[in-house]
């Protein structure tokens, strides 16, 4: 029997784990901590599976890869809903609209009408918009937390370490999963700081994601159920701080409030500040040193791109097959 030792429990290290159980190998999973928590990135994901949205600013194997994301959660969890995701802008910003609907696929036009209809709390705010019906999201959190569960249930094996995969991987195979953590190891992986709030307001129901275009920051809203959103995010290169930033906090606010004023009376319940691991060009890698792979660089499309990347991972240890992210250049 394959074993396999994966270093890193967030939404990539389980995907990685659930894709081996699957193929009938033996895994160990190792985390720094006992349980996913606002110290993993994964913890403040939006967990929107949109890839013909993130196809506006992103490259192309994140929408065809990502179209695998929806029916692998569904299939794993409980935690999806397929209700599409809905675009939007003030009319002042309609330029921004129509290029992203020039740079995306997937969409149909709906005018105020049909977004009312789709979205009863906008109300008439908006006069035009895309509706990308095929998408979906998730609730993060229970995701992972379902996901930790199936595969504990499933035979791995849980150890709370601060590992070094250099040293894992001289007893076996390892996978390092650990993200932005593993810059010790990938000097070309960059922290990209995220900003996002989680906000109760029980007088508004959304049912989809919605991402207002702004000029400067594309922003979304996602319903997590109960009066519950889920508001971000913004992209910060280079070295950022720990806490968010006062412009951040004030056009996450302020973009709520455009959506609907009751947003107003909102209580923030969290405040979420990370940093999403990347590659020079936003896609991820795998690389293979030995009996070490590094799997990582997901960016802002961890739910979204972690079961391809697992898919690809898994391929290449049974079946020798060279992953489409491979990174031919790494020893």
């Amino acid at each position: 029997m394959t074993a396999a030792t994966i270093i890193g429990a967030g939404v990539a290290g389980l995907c990685v784990a659930r894709a081996l159980l699957d193929r009938g190998a033996d895994v160990v999973l190792v985390d720094r901590h006992t349980d996913a928590g606002p110290h993993a990135c994964s913890w403040w994901a939006g967990g929107m599976l949109a890839p013909f949205c993130e196809g506006e600013s992103a490259e192309e194997p994140v929408v065809r890869l990502g179209c695998e994301a929806t029916d692998w959660w569904e299939a794993k969890t409980n935690a999806v809903h397929r209700c599409g995701s809905l675009v939007v802008s003030l009319a002042r910003d309609k330029s921004d609209l129509a290029r992203f609907a020039r740079r995306t696929t997937g969409f149909r036009q709906v005018n105020g009408l049909e977004i009312s209809n789709l979205e009863p709390d906008l109300g008439d705010r908006f006069t035009k918009g895309l509706f990308f019906e095929s998408e979906a999201h998730l609730a993060p959190r229970l995701a992972l937390a379902q996901l930790r569960a199936s595969v504990l249930a499933d035979g791995a094996a849980f150890v709370q370490d601060d590992a070094d995969p250099d040293e894992y991987a001289q007893r076996g195979l390892t996978i390092d999963c650990r993200g932005f953590q593993a810059k010790d190891k990938l000097h070309d992986l960059r922290g990209v700081k995220g900003e996002m709030l989680v906000l109760s307001c029980p007088d508004v129901t959304l049912t989809r994601p919605i991402r207002l275009l702004h000029p400067r920051v594309p922003l979304y809203l996602v319903p997590r159920g109960d009066g519950i959103f889920m508001l971000g995010a913004t992209m910060i290169e280079g070295y950022a701080g720990k806490h968010i930033t006062a412009r951040a906090l004030l056009e996450l606010l302020s973009a709520a409030y455009a959506l609907n004023p009751a947003f107003g009376e909102a209580e923030v319940v969290e405040i979420g500040v990370d940093s999403r691991p990347a590659f020079p060009d936003n896609l991820p890698r795998i690389r293979r040193n030995g009996k070490l792979i590094h799997a990582n660089g997901l960016f802002r499309h961890g739910f979204l791109l972690a079961p391809a990347l697992a898919r690809m991972v898994v391929d290449l240890i049974f079946d020798n097959k060279t992953p489409e992210m491979m990174d031919e250049t790494a020893a």
